[in-house]
């Protein structure tokens, strides 16, 4: 009876083997996907998309307005109640971000701005404002980011000069890692599929530069994006 017994057991822990690798992964990510409207406090809600939802955010504004993101991010701090009902706070600084009309948008260098390409690594452009020094080099101005903790808050509009550019960024959507859109950052990306890195990685500088965004696309079409079925 000890075989049979052992047989047995090994049929249940195939069949439970067979019902959890049949299972789908998910929810797979296309264009007519819609991010649940709200705020995302981290990352995690993002890739769980499970924001704090416009109807447990405290506020007087009507959450019909139009212009209900704009008017709430104003506000230095956020209060909202969360799933267990408990009121919490946020500096409104420190929200990843939000979706509107089931369009996601990360807050950086003090804004925020509508992610264009969606999926394991993810594309979109912001501004960045630096700070150029022209006439006291060495008395601690011109930092070249504004956000610099060591930027005096003190300088003289005649010792430094402002400069804002748009730029490309990307997100890698396994780690919430934001990366400058260049070369190293995507080869780096890459490497979570190491047969098109290393394709990437053969190809000359000049054609590196000139394909990147094409092996992005190849990624994520060869390796798709998945969100919770809830």
């Amino acid at each position: 009876m000890f075989p049979n017994r052992i047989t047995g057991v090994a049929t249940v822990l195939l069949a439970l083997f067979n019902a959890v690798c049949s299972q789908e992964p998910g929810i797979k990510y296309s264009p007519e996907f819609k991010f649940k409207e709200g705020f995302f406090v981290n990352f995690d809600q993002v890739k769980s998309n499970s924001p704090i939802l416009k109807s447990r955010i405290i506020t007087q504004i009507a959450y019909d307005n139009p212009d209900f993101f704009e008017l709430t991010l104003k506000e230095k701090r956020i209060q909202f109640f969360d799933e267990l009902g408990s009121k919490q706070e946020i500096q409104t600084r420190n929200i990843w971000g939000f979706s509107r009309n089931g369009v996601l948008y990360i807050n950086l260098n003090e804004g925020y701005y509508r992610i264009t390409i969606i999926g394991n690594i993810c594309h979109f452009v912001a501004s960045l404002t630096t700070y150029n020094s022209d006439r006291y080099p060495y008395y601690g101005y011109g930092y070249p980011y504004y956000y610099s903790p060591y930027y005096s808050p003190y300088y003289s509009p005649y010792s430094a000069s402002t400069n804002v550019e748009m730029k490309q960024y990307l997100l890698d959507f396994k780690t919430g890692r934001v990366l400058d859109y260049n070369e190293e950052s995507v080869e780096f990306l890459l490497m979570a599929d190491p047969e098109l890195h290393d394709d990437f990685a053969s190809l000359s500088k000049k054609k590196r530069k000139q394909m990147k965004f094409l092996y992005i696309r190849k990624f994520n079409e060869k390796n798709p994006l998945f969100f919770p079925a809830n």
